[in-house]
């Protein structure tokens, strides 16, 4: 069964390719995603990578866990579930927080 690893410390100049290229060297991936900043289309640093079979997953964390890759200290550990989080709120934009016109307490 495939497992899920966490990649953090990635150059950010890493691509999915090259995750998955480094990360062969331990078995088979299944797949290998960088994550990407929605807004500056960047790497955000980090990533995840599947791989084929538990023991694969073991041996990928022995061999990358605190190991450099271009530069930078990679962390290597199992994924945990994404957590739940509350539904995001816009900021008060629109919401009745800017509102026009005068300060209800004063004399005009």
């Amino acid at each position: 069964m495939a497992k899920k690893l966490y990649v953090g410390g990635l150059p950010y100049s890493t691509n999915d390719e090259a995750l998955k290229e480094a990360f062969a060297q331990a078995g088979t991936v299944a797949s290998a995603t960088i994550i990407m900043d929605k807004m500056s289309g960047r790497s955000k640093g980090f990533g995840f990578v599947e791989m084929a079979s538990d023991e694969e997953a073991m041996k990928a964390i022995e061999m990358w866990n605190g190991k450099e890759l271009g530069g930078r200290t990679l962390i290597v550990n199992e994924a945990r579930p994404m957590e739940a989080r509350p539904p995001r709120r816009d900021g008060g934009f629109g919401r009745g927080g800017f509102g026009g016109g005068r300060d209800s307490g004063s004399n005009w």
